[in-house]
């Protein structure tokens, strides 16, 4: 499958995370506009609210702490994304890699504290500034010889739907 844009993957991430979240039976506000802060959509269900932050992939992972690396203190520019980020809201990760045209992707759903536990234990605890979905790291790689997995609870389903509002709602 041919690579799209980074403009049409995060459309294409936020209208996918809007219906599951609408399948689900919530309600969904969506923010429109480039760059809103902080969260993409609202969803509200038994008269509670999740304020959630869409990320969208085609390459199996997510860029999210690049722009606070300094050293290659990996630990310390996720620290400093987790700080920036805003209490009660709850990421979906959807990824498009090997998902044809007409397939749906494959979404997870995470908390910042969990997302920075997975770039930290990244790479043999050495730290990453991409979340990857599945990846073994090669030779040259300082993880040499591990798999960096994203955990199979994080998967969207009604269950962890569910625990996120329990937790994370405002």
């Amino acid at each position: 499958m041919s690579k799209i844009s980074p403009y049409h993957i995060k459309v294409a991430a936020e209208a996918f995370a809007a219906g599951l979240l609408a399948h689900a039976e919530c309600d969904v506000s969506v923010q429109y506009g480039a760059n809103q802060p902080d969260y993409d959509l609202i969803a509200v269900k038994a008269n509670t609210t999740l304020k959630i932050s869409v990320k969208g992939s085609q390459d199996g992972a997510w860029g999210l702490t690049q722009s606070y690396l300094r050293g290659a203190d990996y630990h310390r520019a996720a620290d400093t994304w987790l700080s920036k980020q805003k209490k009660n809201i709850v990421l979906m990760l959807v990824q498009f890699e090997n998902i044809e045209l007409g397939q749906c992707p494959r979404a997870y759903l995470a908390t910042p504290m969990e997302i920075i536990q997975q770039l930290k234990a990244s790479s043999k605890g050495r730290g990453d500034t991409m979340l990857h979905e599945n990846h073994t790291w090669s030779k040259r790689a300082h993880g040499y010889g591990t798999t960096d997995k994203l955990p199979d609870e994080w998967v969207f389903s009604a269950k962890r739907l569910d625990e996120m509002f329990r937790k994370y709602s405002t």
